[in-house]
């Protein structure tokens, strides 16, 4: 919003094409590589490979998973235990993942069923952007991305900062 107002600002008194211009490159990408397309974008979210299907399935941890871990999302996968909190089933217990449907972009979750017009249950999918994951089903590989991710944090939460010896050196 406001790099809008910055551009409406500074092409006030330019020309019409000047304007055009002086907003292309306000506006512009950092990386020309990466497409801004909604067509595209679509397109390679709906063909995208499971691999990396995987990564889009990611869903928020709980704050007490955060504070725990220090990572704030993990991609989802059976046998967590989540709770929805949007939508229809919002607000009800804490159910385990059933399934994780990656060609459908759902996962399935223990309670959250509805009964068809034949009397048969179903279980109802689920976006995984729509839960929180409460409890973490942990293996070997988890546990090291969840290292990973933690470690990569806590760097970044160094940077940037000047160091003590740095501030002394630069008073003097």
């Amino acid at each position: 919003m406001e790099r809008a107002g910055t551009a409406r600002a500074m092409t006030a008194s330019l020309s019409p094409r000047q304007t055009v211009q002086a907003e292309h490159v306000i506006n512009m990408k950092l990386n020309p590589f990466v497409t801004s397309s909604r067509r595209k974008n679509r397109k390679r979210h709906f063909n995208a490979p499971s691999h990396i299907r995987r990564k889009i399935m990611s869903s928020p941890l709980s704050k007490e998973l955060r504070q725990k871990y220090n990572a704030r999302s993990m991609p989802i996968r059976k046998d967590d235990e989540v709770q929805v909190v949007r939508g229809h089933y919002k607000g009800q217990q804490i159910g385990k993942v059933v399934q994780v449907y990656r060609k459908k972009y759902v996962i399935y979750i223990e309670r959250v069923q509805r009964e068809k017009a034949n009397g048969t249950t179903v279980h109802v999918g689920i976006h995984p952007s729509k839960v929180v994951i409460t409890r973490l089903k942990l293996d070997k590989d988890r546990k090291k991305i969840l290292e990973r991710k933690a470690k990569s944090r806590a760097d970044g939460k160094e940077k940037g900062k000047y160091k003590e010896e740095t501030i002394e050196k630069m008073a003097e």
